[in-house]
């Protein structure tokens, strides 16, 4: 591990293999789990959006954790906690801290967009279960927009210890220093990577290294670690796979490219619908060009 905080380093939000009849493989999800710290990774973020939690039924999302820690240890464990009521929401973060877990993630409420006070009530709730608590910051997604002065509040009221910033404005990073500078920055979007590691991120909450791991670990340390001209030949060289992970079409792109380099990607389930062909072949024709430059 990189650090003690379990949410330091690159944490790759895992895609989750899924059989042919939709069911999860969790022996998988295991070796998966295990191949991605054997390759550099410090650690996983299961039951994301990557991780398609929002179609588990709660036996399969509280297994997918169990598996997880089974395989790597709970310290390198950061699940996603999201839900629609806060009290679930802290009933997934105590299932987390029982399963052994250091430390978990979570989103705003997103069943609507919430006022500050709904989103500060939210994450006391959940803080309650006795973990770190990490936000997630994905307007996109949610609507529900969590600004620099809002981080800062949550912050001083000891709710989160970090945010994962998938807001895309990497103007954020300097605001959020200024405001909570004990609050770890992390990289939420991977196609910002190089920008908001230049700016002082911790951690990298990661897509990408789902196919390519130790091409992505060796551009996150290269970034945070002031190697420039390392980080931005690898960044122009995986941007063009990155960006899929800004897009609506990530999942199915991620598990795409690992089909590609030979892992096991596998399907998605509905309603999530498979890439179009011309998706398919620009996806394809990235990551065959990323093997062929040696970086699978």
């Amino acid at each position: 591990m990189t650090d003690h905080r379990p949410w330091h380093g690159v944490l790759v939000a895992t895609a989750l293999p899924l059989d042919d009849d939709l069911t999860v493989s969790h022996d998988r999800y295991a070796e998966h789990c295990a191949w991605l710290v054997d390759n550099g990774c410090d650690g996983v973020v299961p039951n994301g959006s990557l991780g398609e939690y929002q179609v588990l039924t709660p036996a399969e999302r509280a297994k997918v954790v169990e598996t997880a820690v089974a395989a790597i240890g709970g310290r390198r464990v950061m699940p996603g906690v999201a839900a629609y009521g806060s009290a679930e929401a802290r009933r997934w973060a105590e299932q987390a801290r029982d399963a052994g877990c250091g430390a978990v993630m979570l989103l705003p409420p997103n069943a609507y967009r919430a006022d500050e006070r709904s989103v500060l009530a939210h994450y006391a709730e959940v803080a309650k279960a006795g973990l770190p608590v990490v936000a997630y910051n994905n307007p996109i997604d949610t609507k529900v927009d969590l600004v620099p002065e809002l981080l800062a509040r949550l912050h001083g009221e000891g709710l989160i210890h970090a945010v994962k910033e998938f807001s895309g404005d990497v103007r954020r990073a300097y605001r959020i220093a200024e405001l909570a500078p004990e609050l770890d920055l992390l990289i939420g979007a991977d196609d910002v990577l190089l920008e908001l590691a230049i700016a002082g991120a911790k951690g990298w909450v990661a897509g990408y290294p789902n196919a390519l791991p130790t091409a992505c670990v060796e551009l996150y340390h290269a970034a945070t670690g002031g190697d420039l001209v390392t980080a931005q030949r690898l960044y122009r060289q995986l941007h063009p796979l990155l960006r899929w992970d800004s897009r609506t079409e990530f999942v199915q792109a991620i598990k795409l490219s690992m089909d590609v380099v030979g892992r096991y990607g596998g399907p998605v389930r509905p309603p999530r619908m498979p890439l179009t062909s011309e998706q398919e072949a620009a996806v394809r024709a990235a990551t065959e060009k990323a093997v062929a430059a040696g970086l699978a």
